[in-house]
């Protein structure tokens, strides 16, 4: 259930670790349930590697703004690199939360932040969710910002993601979203 009219969350990555893939899941997921939903992909000069940027906004009422997420309600981390490169926290709500792909919340360049922490790297390798040699972590980090923000039910997201990958593929980003779910860590930086 939504506390406010309009959720807004802003996704971090780097080109080619589906970032607009995960933002679309999402939305649809949130359809599922029966609220409104858009994803917002930011396309530039994109390339595989280069920093990425989508967005979501979720409501119980319709969604007129179609622009991208200035001030967001969360900020989700797929690069645990690109806090060190980018400041993925402008425009955070005062509350917010920041989700982000870390070994550990120790040592991470924020202060005074709520974070949801989640090794969605080891999980995504320890299960084979690679591509090119490269870890995807779309669906761990999925499973942590549901668990942390309840904005949709793990059930929803899961029908959904078999509904968009085969047998296998569909399991293992399953099995992705519900590991990183049972180990996300909320704790205050």
């Amino acid at each position: 259930m939504l506390m406010k009219a309009v959720y807004e969350i802003r996704w971090h990555g780097r080109g080619g670790q589906g970032v607009v893939t995960v933002a679309q899941l999402l939305a649809e997921a949130a359809v599922r349930e029966g609220k409104y939903a858009i994803a917002i992909p930011y396309f530039g000069a994109e390339r595989r590697g280069a920093p990425v940027v989508a967005s979501n906004r979720i409501s119980d009422k319709p969604i007129r703004s179609r622009s991208s997420v200035k001030e967001p309600d969360v900020v989700v981390v797929l690069d645990p690199n690109l806090p060190f490169m980018v400041d993925v926290t402008e425009g955070l709500r005062e509350g917010g939360l920041l989700v982000i792909n870390a070994p550990s919340p120790n040592n991470l360049p924020f202060k005074g932040l709520k974070a949801a922490v989640v090794d969605a790297t080891g999980i995504a390798l320890s299960l084979g969710l690679k591509l090119a040699g490269l870890a995807l972590v779309n669906m761990p980090m999925l499973g942590a910002l549901i668990r942390a923000t309840n904005i949709v039910s793990l059930e929803s997201i899961t029908a959904v993601v078999k509904n968009r990958w085969s047998r296998r593929v569909g399991e293992l980003n399953v099995k992705g979203i519900i590991e990183a779910y049972n180990k996300v860590q909320v704790v205050n930086l």
